[in-house]
């Protein structure tokens, strides 16, 4: 796919893992428009259901790249999509993946203090301890930068 002249990052990566605060520093230090992806899903309304054991909502993963690509393709500055959602976009759309990791400790920190279940801390510290978000974007194919904070 021919691109146009503007980046296309993604900012992946565990629950709590630094995503938001990663991506609107790099749009802050080099003048990139910020997308967040939470506020599209609610917006576009791509919610399926919600996952009551999960205590989370399930997201159309299809309807939400398609809307995604749209973004990209009319959009003429350099964006930065910010979402542990953004890596199942198709890597022609992408330049650059960025996956965040933090230290399991601090992993913890953050979830118990937006008062997740024990259960729900356990699925997000072992999504981290597996390396889920980075596994499946390079199994995807996307060219990957490890952010460690």
């Amino acid at each position: 796919m021919k691109k146009k002249n503007n980046l296309i990052f993604i900012v992946t990566g565990s629950v709590c893992s630094g995503k938001t605060t990663f991506a609107k520093k790099l749009c802050e230090d080099n003048g990139f428009i910020y997308l967040d992806v939470s506020k599209l899903i609610k917006d576009k309304k791509i919610i399926d259901s919600y996952d009551k054991k999960r205590e989370c909502f399930v997201v159309d993963v299809r309807k939400l790249n398609r809307e995604l690509i749209k973004i990209i393709k009319k959009s003429n500055e350099s964006l930065v999509i910010d979402s542990h959602l953004s890596h199942y976009l198709d890597p022609k759309y992408v330049d650059l993946c960025f996956v965040m990791k933090t230290e399991l400790r601090i992993l913890k920190k953050r979830l118990e203090k937006r008062k997740y279940s024990k259960e729900k801390i356990r699925e997000n510290l072992d999504a981290e301890i597996f390396d889920i978000c980075y596994n499946e974007a390079l199994g995807i194919g996307h060219k990957i930068i490890v952010v460690s904070n």
